[in-house]
């Protein structure tokens, strides 16, 4: 009988504690969602965002020209090194080969969003695995886990010794020119960022009154891992994939600045414009600012969006 009422203690204890840190965070998420409604960075954030979006995903059937097209009035192009500004039918003028240049900001910026979102789609789905088969070991795995943490992240340590940018023109050149290839490289290099955050994140969780509760009711490390450490640390990852967007946009801009991305020119992508302009700055400037601009932009807005989350989730700067 006493050994019966023990367990029914531990049981409601472990109740109790799971409530307990289901209600936290919830509320912590609620709270954190008020405080980003009334944050000017998070709300400017927002907004440049959403536009940015809403430009990739119409702007394809709002550009008025084709982003190929080169014939315009009879003129006849390339154009020997004179270059038609702003005027009426062409808002940003003509490119070195007669290309409406706000279509192909347009059209652009499509191909600028997918290279970000897919860049920081394979970071973060290889980063999760590696920190959650990490931080699962280290936390629940005894001393086998500790070793298997150990050697996971000596190989993690490893790839952020290396400045990000060199990594990701090495895994570009080593695969060849494409913009997939940019893809893969962005993401790669995002990997190590998302398993050292979820891993700790884990292993600050490993430690809870909840994990000591359903440890003692012998539930299976597993299910503690998947259903109780892994959803109370995915926050600080959800606020790293917003910045490493911004991220994942300049470094693959800069791929495509050196050379690296669609080997196509037709196709328009931000960085491509962007390395296609320089040499023609001196006297042409603005085919480089147009979409200088753009990258600068839509980078600001996911790091504003970013670091309002960030602010917002953290339990130090809750009133």
């Amino acid at each position: 009988m006493a050994v019966a009422t023990k367990s029914e203690k531990i049981q409601r204890l472990a109740e109790l504690t799971a409530v307990s840190e289901t209600s936290t965070g919830a509320s912590l998420w609620r709270e954190a969602f008020r405080r980003l409604k009334s944050s000017k960075m998070a709300i400017v954030g927002a907004v440049i965002i959403v536009l940015f979006v809403l430009i990739a995903v119409v702007g394809p059937f709002l550009a008025p020209y084709s982003p190929s097209a080169q014939t315009w009035r009879g003129e006849v192009f390339p154009n020997q090194g004179k270059f038609v500004g702003a005027r009426d039918g062409n808002w940003f003028g003509l490119d070195h080969l007669g290309r409406d240049l706000f279509s192909r900001m347009l059209v652009g910026a499509r191909q600028t969003l997918l290279v970000g979102i897919v860049a920081t789609l394979i970071g973060l789905v290889a980063g999760f695995v590696i920190g959650i088969v990490s931080g699962a070991a280290a936390t629940l795995g005894g001393d086998t886990g500790r070793r298997i943490d150990s050697v996971i992240m000596r190989f993690i340590d490893m790839m952020l010794a290396l400045p990000s940018l060199l990594l990701a023109v090495s895994i570009a050149a080593v695969m060849g020119q494409s913009l997939t290839t940019v893809m893969i490289a962005v993401g790669v290099v995002q990997v190590p960022v998302f398993a050292r955050l979820l891993r700790g994140s884990m292993l600050a969780q490993g430690n809870a009154d909840y994990v000591l509760a359903a440890q003692s009711l012998g539930v299976r490390k597993r299910r503690i891992v998947l259903s109780q450490i892994l959803p109370n640390s995915l926050s600080p990852v959800i606020v790293q994939a917003t910045l490493s967007l911004a991220t994942a946009i300049i470094e693959a801009a800069a791929l495509s600045y050196l050379g690296l991305g669609n080997p196509d020119p037709a196709i328009p992508e931000w960085g491509v414009m962007l390395a296609q302009a320089q040499r023609f700055f001196s006297y042409a400037p603005a085919m480089a600012v147009y979409p200088a601009v753009g990258i600068i932009i839509t980078a600001l807005g996911f790091t504003l969006l970013g670091e309002a989350m960030r602010e917002a989730l953290d339990p130090k700067l809750r009133g």
